[in-house]
């Protein structure tokens, strides 16, 4: 009389069972942490850390610090992160992302951290609607409150900072360079929109070109590496950057250390992928 039962456990057994429904999870990005920031005159920020498992080595770790970090933020933490299993070396530093909190890949407050008070009226009606002119705050907020908080949290070598910009983030990246040169050892200025506000940052270099020609310790103080996609036509992004490269080149004699990388068959979208990993060497070389 058993073996009616022992036959129907048998054929229950092997028939597999229904899979069960796959469980969605958020997915965290390995060797990352974030949180926001409040400024000291109230804005909020988002902030990216990407930092290597392993221990700080002597003298502390770099750290690159990148502007619109919600959206350049991951391809630079998984970049460092991958090149862990390579020699370069490059994975040992930190990363921090400067955002604003939200999904939004761009926030319209990015138009205010990254510029002065628009001066050309055409332009100034234009993005009417959007707030400027706060690069100084900025500027502030990323120097005085930042970079002190990221000290503390992390063991970092405070003589090899760096500081990454595209667009909008590439002009004020250069506006750091020309007005408060040393303040990070290596600028990279991609794509920068030199364009703006009839081109004013031009005004700045000149007189940065003064300052070193005048005192050529000002010029070792800072290298800068400068990027743009070949078909970037935008507000001629391609050409003006090229022939800031040149102007740049022409100051080596002072002690600045300048490169040019143009990228071939990229657009003013499509530079920030490609620029990851030479922006990752310019901020790990030793000088």
């Amino acid at each position: 009389m058993m073996r009616p039962i022992c036959l129907a456990v048998a054929l229950a057994l092997a028939v597999p069972a229904a899979a069960a429904e796959p469980v969605s999870v958020p997915y965290a990005m390995p060797e990352t942490e974030t949180w926001d920031m409040t400024s000291a005159d109230g804005q909020v920020f988002r902030i990216f850390v990407s930092r290597p498992l392993a221990p700080a080595p002597a003298g502390g770790y770099p750290v690159l610090y990148v502007l619109d970090g919600n959206a350049m933020f991951a391809g630079f933490a998984e970049a460092r992160r991958i090149q862990g299993f390579g020699s370069s070396g490059i994975d040992k530093m930190i990363v921090v992302g400067v955002g604003h909190p939200g999904e939004q890949i761009y926030d319209a407050r990015r138009m205010f951290d990254f510029t002065a008070p628009i001066a050309t009226p055409a332009l100034k009606q234009a993005f009417a609607q959007y707030q400027s002119g706060g690069r100084d705050r900025f500027a502030k907020f990323l120097l005085d409150e930042l970079r002190p908080a990221i000290e503390k949290r992390y063991s970092l070598n405070t003589t090899r900072q760096s500081l990454y910009g595209h667009s909008l983030g590439g002009l004020f990246a250069l506006h750091m360079l020309y007005s408060r040169p040393g303040a990070f050892r290596t600028i990279i200025a991609t794509s920068p929109s030199i364009w703006w506000d009839n081109q004013s940052i031009l005004a700045e270099e000149a007189a940065f070109r003064a300052r070193i020609e005048k005192t050529p310790g000002i010029g070792k103080a800072s290298s800068v590496l400068l990027m743009a996609g070949e078909h970037e036509d935008e507000g001629n992004i391609a050409a003006d950057t090229k022939a800031l490269a040149e102007r740049m080149a022409a100051l080596s004699g002072h002690g600045l250390r300048s490169d040019f990388i143009l990228l071939d068959d990229e657009t003013h979208i499509s530079v920030p992928s490609r620029s990851v990993t030479a922006t990752l060497r310019a901020a790990a070389r030793t000088r």
